[in-house]
Order: C-alpha cells, then structure tokens, then sequence
C-alpha cells in the first residue's frame, strides 16, 4: 500500500500548485485594485447626471498607454486605477508562462522551453503590439 512518490512527480506537482497560487493571486490583486479603483470612481462621479449611451465615448486617449496608466493611477484618477487593474488582468498569465519558461528551464526540458518561448512571444506581440509605448 505504501507508494514511493517520485521526485519528479514531487516537482511537477509543486509547479504545478504555484502556477495555480500565482494565478489566483494575481487575479485577487487585479479585482481587488479595479474594485478600489470603481468605488473612487462611484464616489467621484455617482452624483452627476446620467451619461448619454446614445453617443459611444471611448476611453480616454491618456489611459492606453503604459505613461498614462501610471500618470492616472500615481494621480490616484479613477479611471487609472481600474485600468492599471485590467492591466494586471493581463499580465497575470504572462507571468505564468514566465513562471512555468523558468520551471522548464530548470528541469532542462528543451522542447517545452522552446514551446513556452514560442507561446510567450505569440502572446507578447498580440498583447503588445499595438500599444503606443
């Protein structure tokens, strides 16, 4: 009855737990901020008249790129916040291919390493590609 558990197995199953902890917390740490970042914006902008939906108003042209997402939310501006949120939405399962490139690394898994880089660079250059940076 007694299973010797394999130290490889040992590993896969630890990476395995931290991708799933770093996702988890990445996605807690984004609602958490776009939450913050919706109820300054209630409490700044509830009161005022209703907006006209008849005419679509896009987002702010400060709050694409990577300077203004940091100006508006260093200038604690509502909108800043919930977009640095959204940005950390995004950013969280790049991190986990980061996280799981160096875990294949470590275990000098070629052909993984090779696939996570391919993967990695498809999602870079959609997710990034049309920012001004």
């Amino acid at each position: 009855m007694n299973q010797k558990i394999e130290p490889a197995s040992l590993h896969e199953r630890d990476v395995e737990k931290t991708v799933g902890k770093l996702l988890r917390t990445g996605v807690i740490i984004a609602s958490i901020v776009v939450l913050a970042g919706g109820t300054l914006y209630l409490k700044t902008y509830g009161g005022l008249a209703r907006p006209d939906y008849h005419i679509f108003k896009g987002e702010e042209s400060s709050l694409i790129t990577f300077d203004g997402i940091f100006k508006g939310l260093f200038t604690a501006k509502p909108a800043g916040i919930i977009q640095f949120g959204v940005l950390l939405l995004i950013l969280t399962p790049i991190f986990r291919i980061l996280f799981s490139l160096v875990a294949f690394a470590i275990e000098r898994d070629r052909l993984y390493v090779c696939i996570t880089l391919i993967v990695l660079s498809i999602i870079l250059a959609s997710t990034f590609g049309g920012l001004n940076i």
